[in-house]
């Protein structure tokens, strides 16, 4: 068993977080059963399978592994994934003066901002959430995963791996518009794979540098913009001034919770969100939390 300590375990709710990675019944890179989070894991070895639970106890997350495992490799994923490491307390201040986030953060109090632990997945999984509804875009990643990812079957329940970019690249154009991928995220999937494939970029390369130096490596790439490339540096950077601007769940949430007749523009938005800085990641993440409501 790998144990990961939770940092400010008096603000960490592990419900709450497998209630949000539980969101979606398409989802097909983790399981959620039992009060327990299941994923399929390798560092380039034999696939294992990763059971993660919470020990409120001893505040801690603990891991156990269906076989060995490289154990810096998962405190690591798991570490990008659920922010154990995270501290609450500065953006929860900062919430408590704000009355947007103030009911936000007395509501899910405890959630920490769900990663995507894997640089080239976050990236994708942007190109392929443009401009279509998250249902379509979770059905979208199925389908990508199933096809070209690796599958196993643990217990009569199928496991996967998201494949990586020397599949993708290697993939014909026509294999993923058969899927209903449009012309151009098929373009900029396979760009992104071959760029990560032939080293041009990397998750050594991105973390080495700074909040604005990663913004315009990203948004270099076809097909990633501001918005895209703030979602990776969000989800997967954990830059916390990371803020996603044009995010259409985003103006759905501030709309609802602001009461405005309509949705706001980017101007708005920009005025709305100007001041929260180094806690925009968090804020936008508890935003996104309030528009599903289970």
């Amino acid at each position: 068993m790998i144990n990961i300590a939770v940092n400010d375990a008096g603000n960490f709710n592990f419900d709450e977080c497998l209630l949000f990675l539980n969101r979606s019944p398409r989802e097909c890179m983790h399981r959620v059963a039992d009060g327990r989070l299941y994923k399929l894991f390798s560092d380039g070895g034999e696939p294992v399978l990763l059971t993660i639970s919470y020990n409120a106890e001893q505040s801690c997350i603990q891991v156990n592994t269906s076989a060995p495992a490289n154990e810096a490799a998962v405190i690591d994923l798991v570490t990008r994934w659920l922010h154990p490491d995270g501290d609450m307390n500065g953006f929860y201040r900062f919430a408590s003066k704000d009355k947007v986030l103030k009911p936000l953060t007395q509501q899910y109090r405890g959630l920490r901002l769900i990663g995507i632990p894997d640089l080239f997945e976050s990236l994708t999984w942007t190109i392929t959430g443009q401009q279509i509804n998250l249902a379509f875009a979770y059905t979208l990643k199925q389908r990508l995963v199933q096809a070209f990812g690796y599958e196993t079957e643990i217990g009569g329940i199928p496991y996967y791996l998201y494949p990586p970019p020397e599949v993708l690249a290697a993939v014909p154009t026509e294999k993923l518009l058969e899927m209903q991928f449009s012309k151009g995220k098929a373009a900029y999937i396979k760009h992104v794979a071959e760029e990560m494939a032939e080293g041009r970029l990397s998750a050594d390369i991105l973390l080495e540098l700074d909040y604005e130096a990663a913004l315009q490596k990203l948004v270099c790439l076809k097909g990633i913009g501001n918005w895209s490339a703030n979602y990776v540096l969000m989800k997967y950077a954990r830059f916390p001034q990371a803020l996603p601007l044009e995010d259409a769940g985003l103006h759905n949430a501030l709309k609802t919770q602001l009461q405005l007749p309509v949705k706001p523009g980017i101007p708005e938005v920009k005025q709305f969100t100007n001041h929260w800085k180094k806690h925009a990641a968090y804020a936008t993440f508890y935003l996104w939390r309030s528009l599903y409501r289970s």
